[in-house]
């Protein structure tokens, strides 16, 4: 059985951004101090709730610098450091060690795509030439490529696989992979309105964008279904399952960048190509926040 990195909330943390774009550091080492202190477990930086595509490597690396200092090892910092292009995905991830981070999440190729036996060489080169854990992310809607259940099996076989961040939606291909790959590939939900059935899987956790706005109740999801209270995790999902499904009524990050706002923290717009939220946009995510019972800033 492989160790697992982390069990419970890793929060798909947002890159806050000043009003001339560039990133706001003191505000992100801020929303590091605040995750810690409402129990997040695990914090995950330059993923896409991060903004990873359109950050160039300097500022990436000065992201997970700032994270993994605002950190002090009191939670795993997991980098992410994906990228279509195997080379480009190996430099950036031995750069993140250095900067002291416990793992890496890598998303399946996008764009250039790959097949499945692409998809086992691709992840094994990448772990081949690193140190530390990582975690595959498959999320089709975003790359056009899907991790076979199969495929999960071959890659639970490396050492350096340490777990799978899920987004496909299809729990038949999920339960399927958890029969084959058994303790070797630790499921992490990659969707918010799905973290319980996940769970009840035999799932490790979630990598959440919902933990940005409420990192306390996605962490006792979590942790309220591994103590045997499923119901009780059960009615805390679905207490927060509108505002999940409002984070994501745009492309995210859009929604939970807008709710931050909503909420006074001003971790700015997206970089372009993603813009602003529309107006029905933000009366939805605010009134779901309000239902949530979270404040919101009155003149926003």
């Amino acid at each position: 059985m492989k160790p697992v990195l982390f069990k419970g909330s890793g929060v798909a943390l947002v890159t806050p951004m000043r009003e001339d774009g560039s990133v706001n550091f003191p505000l992100l080492e801020k929303l590091v101090q605040y995750q810690i202190a409402h129990h997040t477990d695990a914090i995950i930086v330059c993923g896409t709730t991060g903004e990873a595509p359109t950050l160039d490597d300097e500022e990436h690396l000065a992201a997970i610098a700032c994270v993994v200092q605002a950190a002090e090892k009191q939670v795993p910092v997991i980098a992410g450091t994906g990228s279509n292009n195997t080379k480009h995905a190996i430099e950036l991830s031995r750069e993140a060690e250095k900067l002291g981070v416990d793992g890496f999440l890598l998303v399946t190729p996008y764009y250039n795509k790959t097949n499945q036996r692409g998809l086992i060489e691709h992840f094994f080169t990448i772990a081949d030439h690193v140190n530390l854990p990582c975690i595959v992310y498959n999320v089709p809607s975003r790359t056009g490529v899907t991790i076979q259940p199969e495929t999960y099996l071959a890659l639970s076989k490396h050492p350096g696989i340490a777990g799978a961040k899920e987004a496909s939606g299809n729990f038949s291909a999920i339960a399927q992979t958890m029969m084959l790959c058994g303790d070797e590939l630790p499921i992490y939900s990659g969707n918010d309105d799905q973290i319980v059935p996940l769970l009840s899987l035999g799932g490790a956790g979630v990598i959440s964008v919902l933990a940005n706005i409420v990192p306390e109740a996605v962490h006792e999801i979590c942790q309220t279904y591994f103590e045997g209270e499923c119901e009780l995790s059960a009615q805390l999902q679905k207490q927060y399952l509108e505002l999940a499904q409002a984070l994501f009524c745009d492309v995210n990050p859009i929604p939970v960048k807008a709710a931050l706002s909503l909420m006074g923290i001003h971790a700015g717009r997206c970089r372009l190509p993603l813009p602003a939220p529309n107006g029905k946009d933000l009366a939805r995510i605010r009134d779901a926040l309000l239902k949530a019972g979270l404040p919101v800033m009155q003149c926003c």
